[in-house]
């Protein structure tokens, strides 16, 4: 099969990184058949409702430590068919996309299921890290974000209104898959704030409901599905703006909390130790340039904020973008210098927004 190198020269293939990055490597370049490949290709992984995390060396089990690549894998899905009007495939792949739904209802492994209550995911377990906010060293999970993650669950409540779209295009029972949306949207509003500072990054965890300014808020603006009102979306992206970004980023924590680290240097504890707890992420600028224009409409502004990484295709690896940068100015590059969801999610968002430019210039 196919899939996605996440980084060179330190990585291999990821799921959660395959799907993040499947749409801008595959559907934003015109090669929606390879984007086909790879997503059949992680349909033979799937088992109890999630992808694995990664593939690891011949005759090692697969790990599953992971509470959002089956959901990105929704989202991938989604990507795809609405630049293929694939049809076909879409009803060979349904079954196990409605797997992964129930299979999240019902529970999956390392603590991954839903909460009757409120419709909301929580995932995780002492030990183990299954955001994409992984560092690990040995037994030190860094940010281990036991609960219900904002990311998480901006993903899930995507994802099952993605189903009531597919099921209604083929026919089948949707009312299960919208219904269910309309809890996890009841039940998301437990995120926001009422200090008006944004979304609370982990709600329920064991200390209680987490207000650290993270990044991971934007998705649930930038997403297509979002479970908040244009008040709210206004408000994550003024903080997300105010907290975290930078030009060719956003940084994994605010530079005000006594955790951050500005610089990603030293050992391999220093190193793990600060991997999210400053750096800028590239990948993300995309969502945050997405969320810009879902929130102010004006595409023109919103892709500007992309501009800055035409600079930095000269930085490290030439004509690529790193996997992160550090989080204090002048944001050296850090990391992996080539890095598939950085590169991905900037030319997703720079097509997305190109191609709302020209709709607008066309309707004037």
């Amino acid at each position: 099969g196919e899939s996605v190198i996440a980084g060179y020269p330190w990585f291999g293939d990821w799921g959660r990184d395959t799907m993040i990055a499947l749409p801008g490597l595959t559907l934003a370049t015109g090669r929606s058949e390879i984007a086909r490949r790879i997503l059949l290709t992680f349909a033979r992984f799937a088992d109890r409702g999630m992808l694995p995390n990664l593939f690891p060396a011949a005759g090692e089990p697969l790990a599953y430590n992971t509470a959002d690549a089956a959901l990105w894998y929704v989202e991938a899905w989604r990507a795809y068919v609405e630049a293929s009007n694939d049809a076909e495939t879409l009803v060979q792949v349904f079954p196990i996309l409605q797997e992964i739904i129930a299979w999240h209802v019902a529970g999956a492994r390392y603590g991954i299921g839903m909460d009757p209550n409120d419709g909301l995911l929580r995932a995780g377990e002492p030990g183990t890290q299954l955001t994409w906010m992984d560092a690990k060293v040995g037994d030190w999970v860094v940010t281990p974000r036991i609960g219900k993650p904002v990311e998480i669950n901006a993903l899930w409540y995507n994802a099952l209104n993605i189903m009531a779209d597919f099921a209604k295009r083929l026919g089948q029972p949707s009312a299960p898959y919208a219904e269910l949306a309309a809890k996890v949207r009841q039940g998301f509003q437990r995120f926001i704030r009422s200090d008006g500072a944004g979304l609370f990054d982990v709600l329920d965890g064991p200390a209680g409901d987490d207000p650290t300014s993270r990044p991971n808020q934007i998705f649930a603006v930038s997403l297509l599905h979002s479970p908040l009102d244009p008040e709210t979306r206004q408000t994550v992206v003024r903080i997300c703006g105010r907290e975290s970004l930078t030009s060719y980023g956003l940084r994994s924590l605010a530079p005000g909390h006594p955790d951050y680290r500005p610089h990603y240097l030293g050992g391999v504890w220093e190193r793990d130790g600060s991997y999210h707890q400053g750096p800028v992420w590239g990948w993300l600028l995309g969502h945050y340039a997405l969320a810009e224009y879902r929130v102010y409409g004006d595409a023109a502004a919103a892709q500007a904020r992309l501009q800055p990484i035409r600079d930095h295709l000269l930085d490290a690896g030439l004509g690529t973008v790193s996997e992160i940068l550090d989080g204090a100015a002048p944001h050296i590059p850090r990391g992996a210098p080539a890095q598939a969801w950085s590169v991905a999610c900037v030319l997703e968002a720079w097509q997305r927004l190109e191609r709302l430019k020209r709709q607008y210039c066309l309707s004037r």
